[in-house]
């Protein structure tokens, strides 16, 4: 593992105590840090949510205030999206986050934002073109035409499909997901999926990155991402 991918991983004492966020174990903890964070950074107002693959399962946020949250705002799912109990606060949309999990078992973590220049961007239904290196840390960004929100395993698997391989999701109308092979990961996919739309709103379509200048640039993105990471912690971690 390089030190660049060594440093996403999440340890005691930064953003919970899983041993690697890369391995679906993370722990309540984490997940609600990684929902102040992405709060704090302007990502979500009242509508979001965040969750993590946890070994056969998925860990998920409530509905209460992301900027507040702590491992007791955090509900267990099983793998089909069920929350145990009578829990009432599990969000609508966790079928969604349970059929891009089972769609790409390279990913551990999904946050569902509503951040201004995304919700534009999805709404003209076109991916913004890349006119800013940083930018490029969302990854690959797609389109998804679906305006209802995602509340049944049918319209996850909709989700899902439109996703593919893809890093990031623009939905027209219902803000963006953002994935990771960890919550480091997704956590500045979305902050840079949000630089990205922002940058791309004042572009023309032939005035973004190029193919090759995209494949040069892109060889740096593993270490721009720790440091970009290592940054949100600083700037937006806090303490419930």
């Amino acid at each position: 593992m390089s030190a660049a991918a060594d440093s996403l991983r999440v340890r005691p004492g930064e953003a919970g105590t899983t041993e690697t966020a890369g391995a679906g174990r993370a722990s309540a903890g984490e997940v609600a840090e990684a929902a102040r964070i992405i709060a704090g950074a302007g990502l979500v107002e009242g509508f979001g949510h965040v969750s993590a693959r946890d070994r056969d399962g998925i860990l998920i946020t409530a509905t209460r205030p992301l900027g507040a949250a702590g491992a007791g705002d955090i509900h267990r799912l099983d793998a089909s999206g069920a929350a145990s109990g009578q829990a009432t606060d599990v969000p609508l949309e966790a079928p969604m986050h349970a059929a891009v999990y089972a769609a790409r078992p390279d990913l551990n973590a999904i946050c569902r934002t509503h951040s201004p220049a995304a919700v534009i961007a999805g709404a003209h239904g076109e991916v913004p073109p890349l006119g800013h290196g940083l930018g490029g840390l969302a990854g690959e960004v797609r389109l998804c035409g679906r305006t209802d929100l995602v509340t049944d395993h049918e319209g996850g698997e909709q989700v899902a499909a439109a996703l593919g391989p893809a890093d990031c999701l623009l939905i027209r109308g219902n803000g963006a997901i953002a994935t990771g092979s960890s919550l480091a990961e997704a956590v500045v996919r979305a902050y840079y999926l949000e630089e990205r739309c922002l940058v791309g709103e004042a572009l023309g379509p032939d005035q973004g990155f190029s193919e090759q200048e995209l494949a040069a640039r892109r060889r740096w993105f593993e270490q721009e991402t720790a440091r970009a990471w290592a940054w949100m912690h600083w700037r937006f971690g806090r303490d419930s």
